[in-house]
């Protein structure tokens, strides 16, 4: 009775590219099939499901490409963009959605490479830090990469 009755094609996504588009698919280099980044990952189930699926994922190397602050309350959040390759060989543009130190974050540089957790039976873009990871499981999938590249 009041108002328009017109309704709202706009997704939450196409919302999310005009207000950061630095944060778009485009922008991040992943494919049309990545969910997108949670504006507050705290407040999303889905995000915070992923998150804990995330600490007991599959252990990969990743390589930093670049990175982007979400937002700066507290600690630093930052989006980062990662090369990842998997102990089968497999390779994606990984992004990670985490809280860093100020420390941390001055520290981060293109070409780095850290431990990354992902979820291999929905490799959907989602990646985590895996500031946790053995030592020697690092090094162990390192020589793997390492060896297969060589030959």
């Amino acid at each position: 009775m009041f108002g328009s009755k017109k309704k709202n094609t706009q997704s939450f996504t196409d919302v999310m590219a005009q207000l950061r588009p630095d944060l778009s698919r485009e922008s991040l280099g992943v494919g049309p099939d990545f969910p997108g980044v949670a504006p507050n990952p705290i407040l999303s189930g889905a995000a915070r499901r992923r998150n804990a699926e995330l600490k007991t994922g599959a252990l990969a190397l990743g390589v930093l490409v670049d990175w982007r602050e979400v937002s700066s309350e507290g600690s630093p959040r930052v989006v980062l963009m990662l090369d990842v390759e998997t102990a089968e060989g497999t390779t994606f543009r990984g992004i990670a959605d985490q809280s860093l130190t100020i420390t941390e974050l001055t520290r981060l540089s293109p070409g780095q490479t850290f431990p990354v957790r992902y979820r291999a039976a929905i490799m959907d873009h989602y990646v985590a830090l895996a500031p946790d990871a053995e030592p020697t499981d690092v090094q162990l999938l390192s020589d793997l990469i390492a060896r297969r590249k060589s030959a």
